[in-house]
């Protein structure tokens, strides 16, 4: 795998963070405050660098255009304190960026992945042996997860259901993922139950579910 230097401007106080868009690992990969990442990723990536992709990803989730990361305010916090080229929070910036998990605009800029993709089979391959049994079976278990339509009508019936109740777009949202629903999927059934929600409401109806499945 190709690395990528990274070292953050010496005299700057801030590195502004913005997302990484990718349409393949965004569908397919796993949030890194995700149960994949803290059994699989974290063996390859270590404590450090996951806890501050982990981070990273609550930030974008509440910004996401993109924010300003204090640095020396968010070492401290991480428990990665210390200065220079080879303290332990530039060296954790520094493996996101060797993983392809985040990329260097220039000096002050750093673009981060919102997903981590699969393991590859060499990564694979560096994790203990019960792990990577581990890993083969939370794949087969995969596999038999409810299909993406089922999945879909599902969540998109707890959102409407959701805002029937009275909460707004952000909270169906953020109750889906507590639902354990991938996150592209919890986004895209809030905003469909949400324009289905205020389309009945401005016509003065009470919001039907209609077929969840429809575009």
């Amino acid at each position: 795998m190709a690395t990528t230097a990274f070292t953050p401007c010496p005299t700057a106080d801030s590195l502004h963070i913005r997302p990484w868009p990718d349409p393949v690992i965004d569908r397919v990969g796993h949030d890194p405050r995700s149960t994949y990442v803290e059994r699989f990723w974290l063996g390859i990536l270590g404590p450090s660098t996951t806890l501050l992709l982990r981070r990273l990803a609550g930030q974008l989730e509440a910004s996401p255009a993109g924010f300003d990361l204090p640095l020396a305010d968010t070492a401290r916090s991480l428990g990665l304190g210390g200065e220079g080229r080879s303290s332990p929070f530039v060296r954790a910036l520094a493996r996101c960026c060797q993983f392809q998990l985040a990329t260097p605009e220039d000096d002050s800029v750093l673009a981060v992945r919102r997903k981590l993709p699969p393991l590859n089979r060499r990564q694979l391959a560096r994790l203990p042996e019960p792990v990577q049994v581990e890993h083969q079976r939370w794949l087969d278990d995969d596999l038999r997860t409810p299909t993406v339509d089922k999945l879909r009508r599902r969540s998109r019936r707890l959102a409407l259901s959701l805002l029937e109740l009275g909460e707004d777009l952000e909270a169906t949202e953020r109750q889906l993922l507590r639902w354990r629903f991938h996150p592209a999927l919890c986004q895209e059934s809030a905003r469909w139950a949400w324009e289905r929600h205020t389309a009945a409401l401005a016509g003065g109806e009470a919001p039907t579910e209609g077929d969840p499945t429809a575009a």
